[in-house]
Protein backbone atom coordinates (compact mmCIF):
# COMPACT_ATOMS: atom_id res chain seq x y z
CA UNK A 1 0.00 0.00 0.00
CA UNK A 2 1.59 3.31 -1.04
CA UNK A 3 1.14 5.87 1.44
CA UNK A 4 1.61 9.13 -0.89
CA UNK A 5 -1.32 8.01 -2.82
CA UNK A 6 -3.59 7.24 -0.21
CA UNK A 7 -4.77 9.52 1.72
CA UNK A 8 -6.46 8.37 4.52
CA UNK A 9 -8.94 11.43 6.97
CA UNK A 10 -8.24 11.10 10.59
CA UNK A 11 -10.53 13.54 11.15
CA UNK A 12 -13.97 14.09 10.36
CA UNK A 13 -14.05 17.81 8.79
CA UNK A 14 -16.05 20.62 11.41
CA UNK A 15 -19.44 20.96 10.02
CA UNK A 16 -19.29 24.57 8.90
CA UNK A 17 -22.93 25.31 10.71
CA UNK A 18 -21.11 24.47 13.98
CA UNK A 19 -18.70 27.35 13.48
CA UNK A 20 -20.37 30.70 14.34
CA UNK A 21 -21.85 28.71 17.31
CA UNK A 22 -18.36 27.87 18.35
CA UNK A 23 -16.88 31.06 17.65
CA UNK A 24 -19.75 32.66 20.11
CA UNK A 25 -18.85 29.97 23.12
CA UNK A 26 -15.24 30.99 22.52
CA UNK A 27 -16.16 34.65 22.50
CA UNK A 28 -18.11 34.79 25.32
CA UNK A 29 -15.40 33.09 27.72
CA UNK A 30 -12.98 35.38 26.38
CA UNK A 31 -14.94 38.51 27.74
CA UNK A 32 -15.78 36.49 30.96
CA UNK A 33 -12.40 36.37 31.67
CA UNK A 34 -11.44 39.91 30.74
CA UNK A 35 -13.90 41.07 33.18
CA UNK A 36 -13.26 38.66 36.03
CA UNK A 37 -9.55 40.45 35.46
CA UNK A 38 -10.72 43.32 35.39
CA UNK A 39 -12.63 42.80 38.28
CA UNK A 40 -9.31 41.16 40.17
CA UNK A 41 -7.44 44.05 39.20
CA UNK A 42 -9.32 46.58 41.43
CA UNK A 43 -8.73 44.49 44.33
CA UNK A 44 -4.90 45.13 43.78
CA UNK A 45 -5.16 48.99 44.02
CA UNK A 46 -2.24 50.82 45.03
CA UNK A 47 -2.39 52.77 48.15
CA UNK A 48 -2.46 56.16 47.99
CA UNK A 49 0.16 57.76 49.80
CA UNK A 50 -1.37 61.33 51.93
CA UNK A 51 1.33 62.14 54.59
CA UNK A 52 0.42 64.83 56.61
CA UNK A 53 2.17 68.27 55.68
CA UNK A 54 4.53 69.34 58.39
CA UNK A 55 3.59 72.57 59.50
CA UNK A 56 6.63 75.04 58.38
CA UNK A 57 8.39 72.80 55.60
CA UNK A 58 6.05 73.23 52.84
CA UNK A 59 7.35 76.10 50.07
CA UNK A 60 4.28 78.09 50.71
CA UNK A 61 4.42 78.43 54.12
CA UNK A 62 8.67 78.14 54.65
CA UNK A 63 9.38 80.53 51.59
CA UNK A 64 6.58 81.74 50.23
CA UNK A 65 6.77 83.07 46.46
CA UNK A 66 4.64 85.70 45.16
CA UNK A 67 1.11 85.28 44.90
CA UNK A 68 0.90 84.93 41.10
CA UNK A 69 4.13 82.29 41.11
CA UNK A 70 2.18 80.65 43.98
CA UNK A 71 -0.78 80.39 41.83
CA UNK A 72 0.70 78.84 39.13
CA UNK A 73 3.09 76.43 41.60
CA UNK A 74 -0.94 75.24 43.33
CA UNK A 75 -2.74 74.41 39.96
CA UNK A 76 -0.29 73.23 37.42
CA UNK A 77 2.76 71.52 40.26
CA UNK A 78 1.10 70.92 43.49
CA UNK A 79 -1.07 67.78 42.11
CA UNK A 80 1.97 65.19 41.63
CA UNK A 81 5.10 67.35 43.30
CA UNK A 82 3.57 67.41 46.54
CA UNK A 83 1.16 66.03 49.61
CA UNK A 84 -1.39 67.68 48.53
CA UNK A 85 -2.17 65.46 45.54
CA UNK A 86 -6.22 65.67 44.51
CA UNK A 87 -6.81 61.79 43.40
CA UNK A 88 -9.14 61.68 40.57
CA UNK A 89 -12.10 59.42 39.96
CA UNK A 90 -9.85 57.51 37.63
CA UNK A 91 -6.83 57.18 40.09
CA UNK A 92 -9.29 54.63 41.96
CA UNK A 93 -9.57 52.53 38.97
CA UNK A 94 -6.66 49.76 38.00
CA UNK A 95 -4.07 49.43 35.89
CA UNK A 96 -4.59 53.65 35.89
CA UNK A 97 -4.09 53.83 39.72
CA UNK A 98 -1.36 51.72 39.54
CA UNK A 99 0.21 53.98 36.45
CA UNK A 100 -0.98 56.95 38.54
CA UNK A 101 0.53 56.08 42.08
CA UNK A 102 4.28 55.38 40.33
CA UNK A 103 3.72 58.92 38.53
CA UNK A 104 3.16 60.72 42.01
CA UNK A 105 6.00 58.90 43.81
CA UNK A 106 8.46 59.84 41.17
CA UNK A 107 7.24 63.45 41.04
CA UNK A 108 7.80 63.88 44.78
CA UNK A 109 11.11 61.92 44.47
CA UNK A 110 12.24 64.90 42.27
CA UNK A 111 10.92 67.40 43.66
CA UNK A 112 8.65 67.80 46.73
CA UNK A 113 7.25 71.21 47.61
CA UNK A 114 5.88 69.56 51.05
CA UNK A 115 9.26 69.04 52.01
CA UNK A 116 11.14 71.60 50.85
CA UNK A 117 14.44 72.30 51.85
CA UNK A 118 14.29 75.33 53.86
CA UNK A 119 17.62 75.25 55.68
CA UNK A 120 19.61 74.91 52.44
CA UNK A 121 19.99 77.78 50.22
CA UNK A 122 22.31 75.71 48.06
CA UNK A 123 19.83 72.94 47.38
CA UNK A 124 16.83 74.95 47.03
CA UNK A 125 18.94 77.35 44.27
CA UNK A 126 19.21 73.78 42.37
CA UNK A 127 16.19 72.79 42.55
CA UNK A 128 14.67 76.52 41.65
CA UNK A 129 16.97 76.05 38.48
CA UNK A 130 15.53 72.74 37.78
CA UNK A 131 12.27 73.67 37.81
CA UNK A 132 12.89 76.80 35.49
CA UNK A 133 14.77 74.69 32.95
CA UNK A 134 11.81 71.54 33.26
CA UNK A 135 9.61 74.86 32.47
CA UNK A 136 11.54 76.23 29.69
CA UNK A 137 11.83 73.71 27.87
CA UNK A 138 8.31 72.53 28.05
CA UNK A 139 8.64 69.13 29.87
CA UNK A 140 6.83 70.58 33.02
CA UNK A 141 4.03 69.83 33.28
CA UNK A 142 3.85 66.47 31.74
CA UNK A 143 2.12 66.65 28.38
CA UNK A 144 0.18 63.78 29.47
CA UNK A 145 -0.96 65.82 32.59
CA UNK A 146 -2.41 68.72 30.87
CA UNK A 147 -4.46 67.03 28.33
CA UNK A 148 -6.71 65.60 31.05
CA UNK A 149 -6.11 68.96 33.63
CA UNK A 150 -6.06 71.83 31.54
CA UNK A 151 -5.90 73.91 34.58
CA UNK A 152 -2.54 73.10 34.87
CA UNK A 153 -1.96 74.18 31.10
CA UNK A 154 0.82 77.24 31.59
CA UNK A 155 0.31 80.13 28.91
CA UNK A 156 3.45 81.20 27.09
CA UNK A 157 3.19 84.31 29.50
CA UNK A 158 3.24 82.13 32.68
CA UNK A 159 6.11 80.00 31.29
CA UNK A 160 7.93 82.98 31.34
CA UNK A 161 6.69 84.29 34.58
CA UNK A 162 7.63 80.92 36.26
CA UNK A 163 11.03 80.58 34.86
CA UNK A 164 12.20 84.35 35.14
CA UNK A 165 11.06 84.03 38.94
CA UNK A 166 12.58 80.34 39.26
CA UNK A 167 15.97 81.98 37.90
CA UNK A 168 15.95 85.26 39.96
CA UNK A 169 15.05 82.99 42.89
CA UNK A 170 18.03 81.08 42.18
CA UNK A 171 20.23 83.53 41.76
CA UNK A 172 19.00 85.19 45.49
CA UNK A 173 19.49 82.22 46.91
CA UNK A 174 23.42 81.28 46.35
CA UNK A 175 24.22 84.61 46.80
CA UNK A 176 22.52 84.58 49.98
CA UNK A 177 24.70 81.22 50.56
CA UNK A 178 27.65 82.58 49.44
CA UNK A 179 27.40 86.02 51.75
CA UNK A 180 27.00 83.86 54.95
CA UNK A 181 30.16 81.21 54.01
Amino acid sequence: MDLETEKIAFVEPFPEALAPIVVKRRLKWIVVAVIAAFGLMQLTNAARTYPAVVPGHDLLSADPPPPQISAILRTACYDCHSYETHWPWYGHVAPVSWWLDSHVRDARERLNFSEWPRGDAERAARKWNHVAESVRDGDMPLPSYTRIHRAARLTEDQRKQLVDWAEQESQRLRSTEAATQ
